[in-house]
Formats: C-alpha cells, structure tokens, sequence
C-alpha cells in the first residue's frame, strides 16, 4: 500500500457559457464536476481528488484557470500522455494545457496569487446572437470617458460592502485592487464580433462573490447616467450607504490570468 501523496497543478481553459459555474452540484451541468467525471473515466481505479484556485460563477469563462490534482495510487507516469489523453476525453469546451509536479506545501487556495480578470462588452446596436457567449450587449447608447474615469476610483485599497451580495456577511470585504481599466477589446477577436468592443481589466488577489460583476454592473449604470461619479465614490467611501443591485451578466467575464509567483 502505497501511502504517499502525489500533487499536480493542472492549468486550464474553458468557456463557461453552458456550465453553472466551477462547484460541483447535483443535477448541475459544471466545470468541476465535467473534470471530475473526465478524471474518473481516464483512471478508474486511482484515488484522487481535486480542488480548484477559486470559484467562478455560472457562464464565466477561463482563458487561465488551475485546479491541484491530488494522488494517492501512484505518481503520473508521462504528463505528457496524461495531458493528451485528458484532453481527449474533455468536452471541447474545457481544455488543459499544462500540468507540472507541485509539493505538498503548495496550497492552491491559501498561496499567494494574483488574479486578473476581463470583462468584455459592447454598446449602442444589436450584436451578432454568436457573440452572446463572449460579450455583453447594452443597447444603450454609454457615456464611455465617464465610465473610463470612474475605473480609477476602484484602485487600491475599499471596503466593498457594496459590491457584493448580502448572504457574504462573514466575507473580509476589504479587499485591494491593483489595477481598473477600461480598455478596447484585444482579448478575442472574431468576424460576428461588434466592429467596436472594450474590456474592463481588473486585477487583485481576491474577490469577492459578484464583485467584478457588482462594479460593472455599477459603471453600466453610471453609462446610462443612472449613476454619477459622485455616486461610485460614495459607493467605496460609505460602503453601504447606497445600494447597489446591478450585476453584469456572468458570460462577459472570464479569467485572463492566473499567476502564482
């Protein structure tokens, strides 16, 4: 009997428009529970479990994303091969594309990272149906500059009380973002995509639930001059004074980095 413990951190991509989210649920198509079934299938007799870097919400897209794989029968005889027959057996929307040894000190969760997210969107006219998996389409006419200088408001160190939902009441809401931009679209490109389309970049080392969505959603708001910039600063300010209830459809957002150094 073997009772060593292997680790491996596996790297990977997905488009998570037909998934509800990363967590494995019952009677829930997700991202967790595919990998899983997929594990289980390509090494029916090994033990193992895995646990994923953080927890996307449904229709939230992954460019790179990490779970930790953990072994108890054995080490990985050739990660190429494992790689190439993961992929094999995963759906074409979820795709690993690294896998390297880790040691037993190596936490996926609690080791320091930073995150780096995207949100993409466009605005004024209808998009093509095929780009509603990748963007979100506000018909609206958006005041953009406004948008873009409320951005910087979001740097640093906030209490986001605000910008997240009530049920995440024991959540550290203190939270440090180091970089907020709105930038045009260089992420994706594709011909049914809108001739013009921006992605809001945002970087940190922890979110939390809706908080990305939350802060879109708020300078959509601010867009539509629902909101005013006065406002978004009153926002971090007084965390609370002011509610906000406006969250960014989930298949706009997707994680564009992932850096554990």
């Amino acid at each position: 009997m073997n009772d060593k413990r292997f680790y491996y951190l596996v790297n990977i991509q997905y488009l998570g428009f037909r998934f509800s989210g990363w967590q494995k649920q019952p009677q829930q198509k997700t991202i967790e529970g595919m990998i899983h079934k997929t594990l289980k299938f390509i090494m029916p007799h090994v033990q193992f479990k895995i646990l994923g870097a953080g927890r996307t919400d449904a229709k939230v897209s992954a460019l790179d994303a990490a779970f930790e794989l953990f072994l108890d029968d054995g080490p990985i005889e050739g990660l190429d091969a494992f790689l190439a027959l993961f992929n094999k057996n995963l759906p074409s929307d979820i795709r690993a594309t690294a896998i390297k040894p880790v040691n037993a000190e190596f936490n996926i969760i609690k080791d320091p990272k930073m995150k780096e997210y995207v949100y993409l969107f466009s605005f004024g006219s209808k998009n093509h149906p095929y780009s509603a998996p990748f963007i979100t389409n506000i018909l609206e006419q958006l005041d953009l500059d406004s948008m873009k200088k409320a951005t910087s408001y979001f740097v640093g160190t906030h209490d986001y009380t605000s910008y997240t939902v009530k049920s995440q009441k024991n959540a550290h809401k203190l939270r440090t973002i180091e970089l907020c931009e709105i930038r045009k679209n260089t992420i994706l490109e594709a011909n049914f995509f809108p001739e013009k389309s921006y992605a809001l970049h945002i970087k940190g080392k922890g979110f939390m639930r809706y908080q990305i969505r939350m802060i879109m959603g708020a300078l959509f708001q601010l867009g539509k001059g629902e909101l005013t910039l006065a406002d978004i600063e009153n926002s971090l300010s007084s965390p609370g004074a002011k509610l906000l209830t406006s969250v960014a459809p989930g298949s706009g957002l997707m994680l564009k980095h992932l850096d554990f150094s």
